[in-house]
């Protein structure tokens, strides 16, 4: 399932040529220290991806000290001191942005998203409407809003956010996987297998819809096809608890305890200290110390 964190905008509209090839310089390096490995105790940062985020944090600061009346400057450090956990600094870097250019939209919706990560739900329901009121038509905010909508389990609002989400943007994955989970949550499992088709038509390298597609088909009773959707996404993701724990479970659907076992054990040494998983794993009569096969 998406986070609040998941995505920060990236999309500049960037008008000095002077500043555009700093920005995309620091912001190219950037991007290769986006990746985070997915465990259902939060997303946890890579100390190299950290490393490589300050060094690029450095960079943009750079740009910002030869461009201090840019808010492009600043939204694209901001993005950067988010991306390495730095929330705090990065709305810092976000106000000045939006003080030097209060329609920019993505700043809005950027602050937004660090206020959520930090468990400020309403003032970043406030900021996601900012972004939309100067720009009706930024689908980020939409996405944004309506994942808080969602966790608030206001399925109601959520939808309406996603539906316009995709009505601007029919290609949008993230929207089609977020309103995907709210049919998930609401028992609507065929139609959110539909919905998480398009997220994978939309984007066929995501992970997340993969995983939510899967479990959707074990509550189908199409543990086969669950299994298909975990394999999948564990070939991009090994480390996900998700994807394992989905796996076990299709498997403990088709009767095969072994490999379930072997599942959850995994799951287990990716996350140890995930109940759930250790749940499963005492369940299926799994034992400490002994080596499961994932393949046999």
């Amino acid at each position: 399932m998406k986070r609040p964190g998941d995505f920060w905008p990236m999309s500049f509209a960037i008008t000095s040529l002077s500043l555009k090839r700093s920005l995309l310089a620091a912001s190219c390096a950037l991007a290769l220290a986006g990746c985070e490995s997915v465990t259902t105790s939060g997303p946890k940062l890579d100390p190299q991806a950290v490393a490589s985020a300050e060094v690029n944090v450095a960079s943009l600061s750079e740009v910002v000290a030869r461009n201090p009346n840019d808010a492009e400057a600043y939204n694209t450090r901001g993005s950067a001191l988010a991306r390495a956990g730095q929330y705090k600094e990065a709305i810092v870097d976000f106000d000045t942005a939006i003080r030097l250019d209060p329609n920019m939209s993505k700043a809005y919706a950027n602050r937004a998203l660090a206020l959520a990560n930090m468990g400020q739900p309403q003032p970043a329901l406030a900021d996601y409407e900012r972004a939309i009121n100067t720009n009706p038509n930024y689908v980020p905010a939409y996405v944004g809003r309506g994942n808080l909508y969602r966790q608030a389990r206001q399925y109601d609002f959520a939808l309406n956010d996603y539906n316009r989400a995709v009505e601007i943007d029919r290609h949008n994955a993230e929207a089609y996987h977020n309103r995907g989970l709210v049919h998930q949550a609401q028992g609507q499992h065929a139609a959110a297998v539909q919905d998480f088709n398009r997220a994978i038509t939309a984007d066929a390298n995501a992970t997340p819809p993969r995983i939510a597609r899967g479990i959707s088909y074990i509550a189908l009773n199409d543990p086969k096809s669950a299994l298909d959707d975990f394999n999948t996404a564990l070939a991009s993701a090994p480390n996900s608890v998700e994807g394992w724990m989905g796996r076990g479970q299709a498997y403990e659907a088709m009767n095969d305890t072994e490999r379930a076992k072997a599942s959850y054990a995994r799951a287990v040494q990716v996350a140890p200290k995930n109940d759930a998983a250790r749940q499963a794993f005492n369940r299926t009569g799994g034992k400490m110390g002994q080596h499961y096969s994932l393949t046999n």
